[in-house]
């Protein structure tokens, strides 16, 4: 039996202090501006369709939420870090991990006990003493990915940076340059959505509050609050309702009032060209609907779950067909189990490598183990990135979310475990096992070698004589 690579972990900190943040941040804006001048290369001309079956058009860029400036176009191609010593840590360079939020590290805001334990497991506090890289891949928003980042790091006690975070959101920034016009968003506390949606580049953004603010009639079961009243913009000031045409609708985060949100998302659904107090005659003339993400269900505070924004358009297309004698609504969907958000993922992590070794570009690490909670999106997402990318996606399946003990999930994971703690320590040591085993065979092949150098050695090789004449 081979020996099993072991090394003193470090003494155990408070604070599980990360050195990728800073790599992290510079393979995302490496990779960033590489899809940027591929998106340049090669503009669609035509409506995308970011659904797992829909792959017809690609899903769109996805990218971080920092808006672009002349001082950020002018930056080299390509960042390049410098290499850390080998001798002063190890980094583990053929596997990764990555990792839902909600059910997973987290749940109702506050830390599963397990997930700061185990960011300290990648930090280096395990018994090979190696860092593991790692990366957050998570359906919600509502807010900037700073904010989420912000409220991450002080929940996991450790250092999270945005290039190291993808929310269901995020693709829509790269939709800034195709709806240039007004756009609704819907979702979210407050005006955070409309000011991420700002902070993306779009323009002009309505939300229910300000066609409410516009019309009560519209929602006659909804009250505007003082507050949102006054947060609301007024869009008299622009004359008639019907003058404003919405070119596309994006719900950004969970809906805080299912009610009016639904009404007015089918308002503009059925609408002639999106033109608000507008009814079309053949239902099929409004803008795309997008939805940062389809999960039916999410795991909260309570104890069983609770309906998510997927549940939201389900109904939405529901009604839609009910109430225009079933005529078909086709929305949009990002965030998992969208195979783009696994894609992007994939290459934020090679360019990752590339950063971490100075090098302009690398292979992505051979292994991504995804730790997530819902089966119908982390797990389904994870297989179906595994059955197309030349890397193994690995999926383990948690109980401390969605995912119902004694249940048979829906789509199969690679491994179900207890707790994130457990995920973590799975994959590395099925790593290091692996490790093992290639070592173990090298030492095997150079043994026989030696062998072999030994054998020819030892044979005496006799000269032939020259005849005599």
């Amino acid at each position: 039996m081979s020996a099993r690579l072991q090394r003193p972990a470090p003494p155990c900190r408070t604070v599980s202090a990360s050195s990728f943040a800073e790599t992290f941040d510079i393979a995302r804006r490496n990779l960033e501006n590489q899809l940027h001048e591929e998106e340049n290369d090669s503009e669609l001309d035509e409506p995308i369709s970011p659904d797992l079956n829909a792959t017809a058009n690609p899903t769109p860029i996805l990218s971080s939420s920092s808006t672009l400036t002349p001082d950020c176009l002018s930056t080299p191609p390509t960042e390049v870090a410098t290499p850390r010593n080998p001798s002063e840590e190890e980094v583990a360079d053929n596997f990764a991990f990555a990792f839902d939020i909600d059910g997973v590290l987290v749940r109702g805001g506050n830390p599963i006990p397990e997930a700061i334990e185990a960011m300290k497991m990648l930090n280096g506090e395990n018994e090979y003493g190696i860092r593991v890289p790692y990366i957050f891949l998570t359906n919600g928003g509502g807010k900037t990915e700073a904010e989420r980042c912000g409220d991450l790091s002080k929940q996991l006690e450790l250092e999270v940076s945005p290039g190291q975070f993808i929310c269901g959101h995020t693709p829509m920034r790269e939709l800034v340059d195709k709806y240039r016009g007004a756009v609704l968003v819907i979702g979210g506390e407050g005006e955070k959505c409309r000011h991420v949606a700002e902070g993306y580049g779009f323009k002009d953004v309505i939300t229910p509050g300000d066609i409410i603010k516009a019309n009560s009639h519209v929602a006659p079961f909804r009250k505007l609050t003082e507050a949102e009243h006054a947060n609301s913009r007024d869009l008299l000031l622009r004359g008639d309702l019907s003058d404003i045409v919405i070119e596309a609708v994006f719900v950004f985060a969970d809906s805080r009032d299912w009610a009016s949100d639904l009404q007015i998302i089918l308002d503009v659904a059925m609408s002639k060209g999106g033109r608000l107090e507008t009814r079309s005659e053949t239902f099929d003339e409004g803008p795309p609907i997008y939805f940062s993400h389809s999960d039916i269900v999410w795991s909260a505070a309570h104890e069983h779950v609770r309906l998510g924004m997927g549940a939201l358009r389900r109904i939405v297309e529901t009604v839609f067909s009910d109430v225009t004698g079933g005529k078909e609504l086709i929305t949009h969907a990002f965030g998992k189990p969208q195979v783009g958000t696994f894609e992007f993922a994939t290459r934020l992590l090679q360019k990752w490598r590339a950063t971490q070794h100075g090098l302009v570009d690398s292979s992505p690490p051979d292994t991504v183990y995804f730790v997530g909670d819902t089966p119908e999106s982390d797990v389904r997402g994870t297989n179906a990135m595994d059955a197309k990318s030349d890397n193994e996606w690995y999926s383990i399946l948690v109980k401390t979310g969605v995912y119902e003990e004694g249940t048979e999930p829906a789509y199969k994971p690679r491994a179900t475990v207890n707790t994130v703690l457990d995920a973590v320590r799975h994959g590395i040591d099925r790593e290091m096992s692996r490790r093992s085993a290639r070592q173990a065979k090298m030492g095997f092949h150079q043994d026989n070698q030696n062998t072999i150098m030994e054998k020819l050695a030892g044979i005496e090789i006799n000269e032939p004589t020259s005849p005599v004449c």
